[in-house]
């Protein structure tokens, strides 16, 4: 039995001034996924958070989290109750001390780990008697994420999480995502445009561009589906236009001809035969050529 829908948008649009950040988003996140948010800056990554935590309302469209609607303020409040979210600026009050941001923290979520508390405390190293103005970035990230993991949130909305941190804090945040999500059957969405940040721990991805989805889906059948077919000639390769579904991108240089497919390679090859290569070469393709092709190769 499929796993029930933690997110749900369909058809979900957001307009600024005329402007599309959000254009005709549909998605889905199932529960105890771990879902990699991945787009380039500006793709609306951030806008589409805001929607899912009722901070923004859509010009048109429906965007469900645990079923309810988002654009309500009133279901906004109880998904907003089951959700740790860390923002990109990792929203902390400077003139407290880790200490005091926790306790401050704490009364706010009457389910509160404590038991949690005390490991991440240790396990991230964080200063209880340090003032908040004084910490590194990756102290802020750290302490950010304490307080969302704490809350014994179902789910975890993270922005960008990792955003300027060195490659060691950005494993230790990551491993204790993992983790978490492990220990306390969480669902994790978390926006990125670092492929290989996304790759690492997801196990769900969709790829978002210019407001609306692009790539969705489970990161194995993904790797299993898409394909690139390269076809050499002697001589110029033909100006081919392929029937097969599935085709994500065509490329010409030269002699060679070089095919993305989304659905797999056999049907692409039963037509190139008929253009007669000189060879056909069939390769997996990682999640870094799945975006590049389908979001970077556009602009």
């Amino acid at each position: 039995m499929a796993e029930p829908l933690i997110i749900e948008t369909r058809d979900l649009h957001k307009r600024y001034d005329g402007v599309a950040a959000v254009d005709g988003l549909t998605l889905q996140v199932p529960a105890g996924s771990i879902c990699g948010f991945l787009g380039r800056n500006g793709a609306g990554k951030t806008t589409t958070i805001k929607l899912l935590l009722g901070m923004a309302r859509p010009t048109s469209g429906e965007a469900r989290v645990f079923g309810l609607q988002a654009a309500d303020p009133t279901a906004s409040v109880a998904i907003r109750r089951r959700t740790g979210f860390v923002s990109d600026e990792k929203d902390l009050y400077d003139y407290m001390t880790v200490a005091e941001m926790i306790r401050f923290t704490a009364p706010f979520f009457p389910h509160w780990r404590a038991d949690l508390e005390a490991r991440y405390l240790r396990s991230f190293d964080l200063p209880a008697d340090r003032k908040i103005s004084t910490l590194s970035r990756g102290m802020r990230t750290k302490l950010a994420l304490l307080l969302a993991l704490c809350r014994r949130a179902d789910l975890l909305v993270l922005d960008e999480p990792t955003s300027g941190l060195d490659p060691a804090v950005i494993e230790e945040v990551l491993q204790a995502i993992v983790a978490h999500v492990a220990g306390e059957q969480a669902t994790v969405f978390f926006s990125s445009h670092q492929i290989g940040e996304v790759e690492q721990i997801a196990d769900r991805v969709v790829v978002i561009d210019r407001g609306r989805a692009v790539v969705t889906g489970a990161l194995d059948d993904l790797r299993d589906s898409y394909r690139r077919v390269q076809l050499v000639f002697e001589g110029e390769a033909p100006d081919m236009t392929f029937r097969a579904p599935g085709v994500v991108r065509v490329r010409r240089q030269g002699r060679v001809l070089t095919v993305l497919s989304s659905l797999g390679a056999e049907a692409i090859v039963g037509e190139a035969r008929a253009m007669n290569p000189i060879s056909i070469d069939v390769g997996a393709v990682g999640l870094k050529e799945i975006f590049l092709e389908t979001v970077a190769g556009e602009h």
